[in-house]
């Protein structure tokens, strides 16, 4: 069994969700490595794409799941405060 680590969601504060604490800690890695901190960022469709070469092919072999993973790591993101959304649609990300 792996490790798991607590993840938070935006859209659902002050409850908490447990993943596995290899794949998050990559996937986070990436996600910070290639959202820019200028304003308007990217849409998540490009972040999953940027991340893709990023990943180890242990852990997302082909950039299996990957899109599912961006979206955990997003919304804990934004829970924290480390990413932040456009005011505008589509949604466009951006690190803090």
């Amino acid at each position: 069994m792996s490790d798991k680590i607590e993840v938070q969601n935006v859209g659902q504060p002050g409850k908490t969700y447990r993943v596995d604490a290899a794949k998050f800690a990559e996937m986070r890695k990436a996600v910070l490595a290639v959202t820019p901190s200028e304003a308007p960022g990217l849409t998540p469709a490009q972040i999953i794409e940027a991340v893709k070469p990023h990943l180890s092919e242990t852990l997302f072999p082909g950039g299996e799941t990957a899109g599912w993973w961006v979206k955990c790591v997003q919304l804990d993101l934004e829970a924290k405060g480390l990413l932040k959304r456009a005011p505008k649609a589509p949604v466009r990300l951006h690190r803090v």
